[in-house]
């Protein structure tokens, strides 16, 4: 907590997105964070396979520091049963949809998240790592 309140920058990837937020309901009601304002839901399957997992595209809402080259309709990979739902939409760069529209991408100051797993995306998601770490050096 100290190192978000100080402005440096800080990553959160999957399940690391997810703790960012106020609230989450696996397993029960658990607080998060609270770095971002917003909930995290478990996906209501309809007869689709839970987790979500596999590649899917990407619609870019808004402009974004750590996604620069990142267009609409680029695949990124996805492992979770979870989405969250981020109660400011100005922060939500990207979103994807399984099931329902999420948001898959968000940053908010000095926090940057994804739903989706930048390390298993290939030349875009290592493309997203590097401009993380041009951040921090």
């Amino acid at each position: 907590k100290e190192q978000f309140c100080a402005g440096r920058p800080l990553r959160g990837i999957c399940v690391g997105m997810r703790m960012l937020f106020e609230k989450g309901y696996e397993l029960g009601e658990t607080d998060g964070l609270g770095f971002i304002l917003g909930c995290v839901q478990l996906i209501d399957g309809g007869g689709l396979k839970i987790p979500h997992m596999g590649w899917n595209d990407l619609t870019v809402l808004h402009d974004c520091a750590l996604s620069a080259d990142i267009a609409n309709g680029d695949y990124v990979y996805f492992v979770h049963s979870y989405y969250l739902k981020a109660r400011e939409e100005e922060i939500v760069k990207a979103k994807t949809n399984y099931i329902t529209d999420f948001h898959s991408s968000v940053e908010k100051d000095n926090v940057f998240a994804c739903q989706f797993h930048p390390e298993k995306s290939g030349v875009r998601g290592i493309e997203m790592l590097e401009n993380f770490a041009s951040l921090i050096k």
